[in-house]
């Protein structure tokens, strides 16, 4: 009797060392969770930023605005008979003065 107890006790032993520590057990578990946490936060940065493009898109093919904004932002174009003028702020002549106190 006390050899098929100890033999039982073996097989559990035996079966919970694989549940826990061997392949596919919790510890594979717990890591594939986290794995999968990381990747559902990848997914919704991406189906943001491709909102914001969808977004971008509709604008371009309805507003005609929108295409001048983008050509003369990214693309530095300007109209027939328009003058560009581009205003560079001043900077301080020396930092000295901007770091003292008055």
């Amino acid at each position: 009797m006390r050899i098929l107890t100890l033999v039982m006790v073996l097989i559990v032993l035996a079966l919970q060392y694989r549940v826990w520590f061997g392949e596919y057990g919790a510890r594979d578990i717990r890591e594939l969770k986290q794995e999968v946490l990381r990747q559902q936060e990848a997914n919704a940065t991406v189906a943001q930023r491709n909102q914001l493009m969808y977004a971008d898109i509709e604008d371009l093919r309805n507003a005609h605005e929108a295409v001048e904004e983008r050509a003369r932002n990214e693309l530095g174009l300007i109209r027939e008979n328009e003058t560009f003028f581009r205003m560079i702020p001043r900077e301080h002549e020396t930092t000295e003065e901007s770091e003292s106190p008055l």
